[in-house]
């Protein structure tokens, strides 16, 4: 007999709830100083990975690594709360049911907010759409609270305008979106933890898993580097050394406005190996190069040859995803007839070499046969 959804999502809201209230109860010894206040903000688009994982970490501090070395629990260090606009219960992204332990209106003592991802399209800003968590977002900035973001919860940030002027980080397919709509943040694409602005207090995480490198930072500074490794060693936690480069893909939504270039996008999907690209593209717009330059510029924000480049290395990742072939041969299959040349450029646009590259997709695409369920024809 298969449950319904509502009741299997109680039935583990249920059980998380009184773990944890066991453990707070019985298990981890409550310190009677104050503990610093994290407020982890969500909403209906937060994914509820990066909530509760937020959540069942920070909560942890101090309690769970003791009690798994000695048997005996320590002091849970930290006060975790999930807040929203409302204190009425919601589901979020997967409706999976959050129930706030507060609303935002009634929290002004927080040492820490974290706002977690809040998913919107790559080419979709989030204007208007959180009036009340803004307002106490820059009520609560202006009152020395640290402000930290998850993924898209930078949006949020830009939308407080708490990233006026500042670098940021966020999920890399958001790139496109910080360009044309937050023009005064600086994305840097490629942050995991972006802190330049920590003095500032403001810290924005890259996408989504990265709020395990944003946890350890904050348990790191609120409790020692101690915690912070212990923790680590608890939730089996690695920070992501190489960046989001090995993990991004070329995001290239479809624009219409700009004809002319978007014809040019088409055919260099098709015609990456062509031998002189840019000066085809050229000809086929049948504009002058600065002027086609700065057209293709502005419609797609590359230029023509860094587009060209994008594609290319977005196809030899394919083929190193999917196919054997050599790395030479790789280089050559998408237009690089220097196989130096080529390694180096992917080098520089993955963070990793092509080889090494291919063995971090094979791990994930190379399942053993015997973990591997066969499909039974139909």
């Amino acid at each position: 007999m298969s449950l319904p959804i509502d009741a299997i999502t109680e039935v583990c809201r249920v059980m998380y709830h009184d773990s944890r209230d066991r453990l707070l109860r019985n298990g981890a010894n409550v310190t009677p100083t104050r503990k610093p206040v994290i407020a982890l903000l969500a909403a209906p688009e937060t994914s509820p990975s990066v909530l509760y994982g937020l959540y069942d970490v920070l909560l942890s501090v101090g309690a769970v690594f003791s009690d798994m070395t000695t048997g005996e629990p320590g002091d849970a260090l930290l006060d975790v709360r999930i807040v929203a606009a409302g204190i009425e219960p919601f589901r979020c992204f997967g409706q999976v049911l959050v129930e706030p332990h507060a609303a935002i209106g009634d929290l002004t003592d927080v040492d820490v907010v974290i706002v977690c991802d809040m998913y919107t399209r790559i080419d979709s800003p989030p204007h208007g759409r959180y009036p009340r968590e803004i307002k106490w977002l820059r009520r609560m900035h202006a009152s020395g609270s640290l402000i930290a973001s998850v993924c898209t919860g930078s949006l949020m940030l830009a939308e407080a305008g708490l990233l006026d002027g500042r670098q940021s980080g966020c999920h890399w397919a958001y790139r496109d979106l910080f360009r044309d709509h937050y023009p005064r943040v600086e994305l840097t694409e490629d942050s995991i933890l972006n802190l330049t602005s920590e003095s500032q207090g403001v810290i924005t995480a890259g996408g989504v898993t990265a709020w395990q490198d944003l946890a350890l930072h904050l348990i790191a500074r609120l409790c020692g580097p101690v915690h912070a490794l212990q923790t680590s060693k608890v939730f089996l936690l690695a920070g992501h050394e190489h960046g989001q480069r090995p993990f991004a893909a070329m995001t290239r939504p479809r624009q219409d406005r700009d004809a002319v270039i978007g014809e040019c996008q088409a055919w260099i999907a098709q015609n990456y190996v062509s031998t002189h690209p840019v000066a085809a593209m050229t000809e086929r717009s049948g504009l002058k190069p600065r002027t086609f330059a700065r057209r293709f510029r502005s419609a797609t924000g590359y230029l023509p040859i860094e587009y060209v480049h994008a594609v290319r290395i977005e196809e030899a990742r394919r083929i190193l995803e999917t196919e054997a072939s050599g790395i030479d041969e790789v280089g050559y299959q998408v237009g690089y007839e220097d196989p130096t040349f080529f390694r180096r450029l992917f080098k520089r646009k993955t963070g990793l070499s092509p080889a090494a590259y291919r063995r971090r997709v094979a791990g994930i695409l190379q399942a053993p046969n015997h973990d591997r369920p066969t499909a039974t024809p139909r």
